[in-house]
C-alpha cells in the first residue's frame, strides 16, 4: 500500500492510497470463489458452478464489493500510518479498480486540531460557600408543606396564595377572540401576565370584572405574542391552601418512617447539603468552561460543528415535540454559535485529557453513580439499572472525565472563596452572571453539569424530601 497526503486547508487533508493490482485481483478471486460456493444456478449442482460463469455473471458486482471493503480497510491503516485523527467520516472517491493498473482511491477529511493549552494559573474562579442554617431548614420544611398542600373552597374575596377559577371572554382589537375559556391558577404563582393577579385579587365568587392584559413578545401563541387583549372575567370559585401538619403521617409520606421531627429535619438537611454541593460543583464547572472557551482560539472542523448543530436541533425538536413541518422551519443558523462553543470545548477538554492522562477508573465511576443514586428512594435499584445499561454507564464515564478536567483546571487556577447563603447558591444568585453564562452552562455537550436524569429511567422515585 502506498499513501501520499495533500494538505487542503488548516484541517483539511486528502490521502491518495494505492494497492498493487495483484493484491486487489487476488481479493476479487477469493471473493468469487466464496460466492461460487453459495450461489444457486439452474443446471448446476450447489458449489459446482464454473468459476468462469460466476465471474461472467457476478464479476462487476464482486469487484465493487471488494473495492468498498478495501477502501475502508486501507483508509484505517493509512490513518494509523500517517498518525492522523479524523474529525468525521471521510469522502471516498474511487480512482481505479480495473486490472490494467493499481487499485487507487482518495480519502478527503478534516483532522482534529492540536490545541495549545492556556496557562490555567491565570484563571480566576469564584467558589461560593455557605452553611445550612436552622432558618434554611425551616424554610425548606415550609416549602415541602406548600408542595403538598390541599385546597378548600372559601366564601371570601381572593387573596395572594389562593387558587381561583375564572371564566373569561376576550377581545383582540375590538373583535371577539376567545369566549367561555376557564382558567384556574394560584395568585402569585402563575405564568400569566400580572393583570390577571391584579384583577382576581379581591374578587369574590360571582363577581364580574373587565381588564386588559399585555402578553410578552416571546409568548408561545403567535396570535397574541406582543399583543394586548381585553378580558371580561367572572370569578367562579376561591380556594384557600391547606398545609399539612408536620406530623408522623406527613413524615411517612416523605419517606421517613421513624424518628419523628428530628429525623425528618436530618433527612431534609442531608438532601439540602447534596443540593448545595451539587450547585457549588456546577457553578465552578460553568466558570471553568467559560474560562477555557475565552482563553483558547481553536480551529473548528466543519464536520463536527455540523454534527453538533443537528444534534442540538434534534434535542430541541424532541423536547418541544415539534411536528416535522415546524422542525423544518428551524434554521441551522439558530444553533451554529452554541454548536461552535460546544465543539471548541470538546476539543479543549480532549487536549487536557491527553496532556494529563485523565482516565475514568472504575472506582471514580462507581462513586459518581452512588452520588447520583443516593437521592432516590431506592438507590440500589438505580445503581443496578445503570450498570445493566452500557449507554447510561458511558454517560457516567463522560461525567467522571469532565469532572477530572474541572479538577485539573481548578488545581492550577486562582480560586477565591465567596461566602454567601444557601438560598443564594441554590437559586444561582451567589455569583455574577455574565452574558454568556447560559452558553457556557450548556457546553461541552457530552454530559450535563448536574445529574443525568436518564440514569434512573423510572427505576425508583426521588426521595420526597429532595
Amino acid at each position: 500500500m502506498r499513501v501520499s497526503m495533500e494538505v487542503l486547508s488548516d484541517l483539511g487533508r486528502r490521502l491518495t492510497i494505492s494497492v498493487p493490482s495483484q493484491e486487489f485481483e487476488r481479493k476479487v478471486s477469493d471473493k468469487l470463489r466464496s460466492t461460487k460456493n453459495s450461489i444457486r444456478l439452474p443446471g448446476f449442482r450447489p458449489g459446482k458452478v464454473p468459476l468462469k460463469e460466476v465471474r461472467r455473471r457476478y464479476g462487476r458486482a464482486v469487484r465493487v464489493d471488494v473495492a468498498q471493503e478495501l477502501m475502508q480497510t486501507c483508509y484505517g491503516e493509512s490513518l494509523a500510518q500517517e498518525q492522523l485523527w479524523p474529525a468525521g467520516s471521510p469522502q471516498l472517491e474511487l480512482l481505479n479498480m480495473d486490472s490494467a493498473a493499481d487499485f487507487a482511491f482518495t480519502a478527503s477529511f478534516e483532522i482534529l486540531p492540536d490545541v495549545e493549552l492556556a496557562d490555567f494559573s491565570t484563571f480566576k474562579i469564584l467558589r461560593p460557600e455557605a452553611e445550612i442554617t436552622d432558618a434554611d431548614v425551616d424554610a425548606m420544611l415550609e416549602s415541602l408543606r406548600t408542595q403538598h398542600r390541599t385546597w378548600q373552597r372559601v366564601e371570601r374575596p381572593a387573596e395572594a396564595g389562593d387558587r381561583v377559577e375564572l371564566a373569561c371572554d376576550s377581545q383582540l382589537d375590538g373583535e371577539s377572540f376567545e369566549n367561555g375559556q376557564t382558567m384556574t391558577f394560584v395568585l402569585g404563582e402563575n405564568g400569566l401576565p400580572a393583570a390577571f393577579d391584579e384583577a382576581a385579587t379581591g374578587m369574590a365568587a360571582g363577581e364580574l370584572k373587565g381588564f386588559d392584559a399585555a402578553f410578552p413578545n416571546e409568548h408561545p401563541n403567535e396570535r397574541i405574542r406582543g399583543r394586548t387583549l381585553s378580558f371580561v372575567a367572572t370569578l367562579k370559585e376561591v380556594q384557600a391552601p391547606q398545609l399539612p401538619d408536620l406530623d408522623e403521617a406527613f413524615f411517612q409520606v416523605m419517606g421517613v418512617d421513624e424518628g419523628g421531627l428530628e429525623a425528618f429535619r436530618e433527612e431534609v438537611t442531608a438532601n439540602m447539603r447534596r443540593e448545595l454541593d451539587g450547585k457549588i460543583r456546577s457553578q465552578a464547572k460553568q466558570q471553568v468552561m467559560r474560562a477555557l472557551w475565552e482563553s483558547h482560539q481553536v480551529p473548528l472542523p466543519k464536520a463536527l460543528v455540523h454534527q453538533e448543530m443537528h444534534a442540538s436541533k434534534d434535542r430541541l425538536v424532541a423536547r418541544l415535540k415539534l411536528s416535522e413541518e415546524r422542525a423544518a422551519e428551524l434554521s441551522d443558523d439558530l444553533f451554529q454559535e452554541d454548536a461552535e462553543r460546544a465543539v471548541a470545548l470538546q476539543l479543549i477538554n480532549r487536549q487536557i485529557v491527553r496532556r494529563y492522562n485523565l482516565q475514568a477508573d472504575k472506582a471514580s465511576i462507581r462513586a459518581e453513580v452512588e452520588r447520583v443514586a443516593e437521592v432516590y428512594a431506592e438507590p440500589d435499584m438505580v445503581m443496578r439499572s445503570v450498570y445493566q445499561d452500557e449507554s447510561r454507564l458511558a454517560t457516567f464515564e463522560r461525567m467522571v472525565i469532565e469532572n477530572k478536567v474541572v479538577e485539573t483546571v481548578l488545581g492550577q487556577a486562582q480560586v477565591e472563596a465567596r461566602p454567601t447563603t444557601y438560598e443564594a447558591i441554590v437559586t444561582d444568585r451567589a455569583l455574577p452572571t455574565p452574558n454568556d453564562s447560559e452558553a457556557a452552562e450548556q457546553a461541552p455537550g457530552a454530559a450535563d453539569a448536574g445529574e443525568p436524569e436518564e440514569a434512573a429511567d423510572g427505576a425508583a422515585q426521588p426521595r420526597r424530601t429532595k
